[in-house]
């Protein structure tokens, strides 16, 4: 139960714990509870066979022949050994006795002669005075004394080796039975002499155990004097004891209720530190954004300053070849500011939990072609080639915003990394029946194995750019990962240096089921 109800992710462990409470209620002979454990088991379970041998074990139990039926049936052909405790024999012992309470006797006399045949070859000779018991059962019930007879006799005889008082009783009683209604009372008073004897056996030996009972009772209560006089005695000495004893308790007492509070004193000290860490920890993290974010912020309008009065300089000298560089320039530097301040506002409110998420069916095509309608722009400025190749048909399952932003993040790094005349390419890839691989490839500077992991790292921190000409602070590429795992999804990169980078991304397919 510890187990079951932990928060700890699911697991094959479970079906265990399942199974194991299932064989426990059996055990104790509270069937339904032990069908309910049976039936939350997988059936990927390692054991499920066992599982539904023991449900149709149940189903017996419980007077449901045909469902008991249908569960054993499963295990007519198994092979005598096999590793999951199923014994043949005792299999179609199972479905006789179903077919016997069905009236169904060709089929019950069919299960039960086999399971007595691998009875006799494996000697287990209380199961075989059973088995004997039932054919001669099934055959008496039909009124086929002379096949009842024999294994009446059987069961008779074989009764003898053992010491079962039990087993020889009802076996006596019952050719008493069958001799009485063939008027061959002689023989039927002979049985039933020998089955009130092995009755009286019983009887007697109940009686011994009565009797070991009533002397252990006797026992005890002459102990129990033995204790009472020690006890008289002890009592005197307890109490001269009494006063040092008392004494010595007082100041455990107070010791002990010291050692609390000093004990409660270091837990709380303990607690205070570590949210002490924790608070500090997030104080460097906000300090490190606003110490990256403001540094980039600045050189950006810094950038944009020092641009606008060479403008100033040139509009004055009508060189409008250098204006037109300035003010591309100039376009690259708000545009790449303003996606930094786009992604600082997202971070901060995905850190508040203020983004909420709707995950719904999405048309993938239409999606990227949206996002792509905000660069054309600068596509067009850098003389870049856009390839779309995305199949027409997908659709994804995932919230609408935050696939834009994750999409916008890492098309805006290609056009960023990718010089004048590259190439993008932007295409799907079916993966698996529950993702579909979309991938972003560009022909840029590419990047390092180091760079590559420490993007890819659970909990990378924000770093400086390396690159004076952009402006980033690996804020984007956290908001995507973080976004694709809100959305379940997930990211990859393959990059080299001065050839180019792909980010293949795996977003949940959207089904029918969803």
């Amino acid at each position: 139960m510890k187990q079951l109800s932990s928060d700890k992710k699911k697991s094959e462990l479970d079906n265990y714990c399942y199974f194991f409470r299932g064989v426990s209620f059996k055990e104790k002979r509270i069937l339904n509870e032990a069908k309910n454990e049976f039936s939350k088991i997988s059936k990927e379970f390692e054991f499920y066979k066992t599982v539904k041998n023991f449900l149709g074990q149940i189903a017996l139990e419980q007077n449901e022949f045909k469902k008991a039926i249908d569960y054993f049936k499963e295990f007519e052909n198994f092979p005598e050994t096999n590793s999951f405790n199923i014994k043949k024999g005792e299999v179609n012992h199972n479905l006789g006795i179903c077919y016997l309470h069905l009236n169904n006797y060709e089929k019950a006399e069919l299960y039960l002669l086999k399971s007595t045949k691998i009875q006799e070859k494996e000697k287990d000779t209380f199961l075989l005075i059973g088995a004997y018991g039932d054919v001669a059962n099934l055959y008496y019930n039909q009124y086929k004394d002379n096949l009842a007879i024999p294994f009446f006799e059987k069961a008779y005889l074989l009764s003898k080796k053992v010491k079962r008082y039990d087993l020889k009783k009802t076996t006596a009683l019952n050719l008493a039975i069958v001799e009485e209604n063939r008027k061959n009372l002689e023989k039927s008073i002979f049985y039933r002499k020998e089955a009130e004897k092995w009755n009286d056996s019983l009887t007697d030996q109940n009686k011994i155990w009565a009797l070991a009972e009533v002397e252990k009772k006797f026992a005890v209560r002459q102990k129990q004097k033995e204790i009472e006089v020690l006890q008289v005695k002890n009592e005197i000495r307890e109490t001269q004891r009494n006063g040092l004893f008392i004494i010595a308790l007082l100041l455990l007492c107070i010791f002990g209720i010291g050692v609390y509070f000093y004990l409660q004193k270091i837990k709380k000290n303990k607690i205070i530190l570590a949210q002490k860490e924790n608070l500090d920890e997030l104080n460097a993290t906000k300090d490190k954004l606003f110490s990256i974010v403001s540094h980039d912020l600045r050189s950006s309008v810094n950038t944009l300053k020092s641009s606008n009065s060479k403008l100033m300089l040139n509009l004055k000298s009508n060189n409008y070849e250098e204006l037109d560089g300035l003010l591309h320039k100039n376009a690259v530097v708000a545009n790449s500011t303003y996606n930094l301040l786009d992604n600082l506002l997202n971070w901060a409110n995905q850190q508040t939990d203020q983004i909420f998420f709707q995950k719904e069916s999405l048309h993938l095509f239409s999606v990227i072609k949206q996002v792509e309608y905000n660069y054309k722009p600068l596509v067009l400025e850098k003389n870049i080639e856009l390839k779309i190749e995305i199949d027409k048909n997908t659709f994804v399952f995932m919230d609408l915003d935050s696939l834009k932003i994750i999409l916008r993040n890492l098309l805006d790094n290609s056009l960023k990394f990718t010089n004048e005349n590259g190439v993008i390419s932007i295409f799907t890839q079916d993966y698996s029946s529950e993702y579909i691989q979309l991938i972003i490839e560009d022909t840029g500077i590419g990047m390092s194995d180091a760079v590559i992991k420490e993007l890819l790292q659970e909990n990378t921190q924000l770093s400086k750019k390396s690159n004076k000409e952009t402006i980033g602070t690996g804020l984007g590429m956290q908001l995507c990962k973080s976004m694709l795992l809100k959305n379940e999804g997930k990211l990859n990169i393959e990059s080299q240096e001065e050839i180019g980078t792909k980010i293949i991304l795996f977003l949940p397919k959207y089904t029918t089921n969803e």
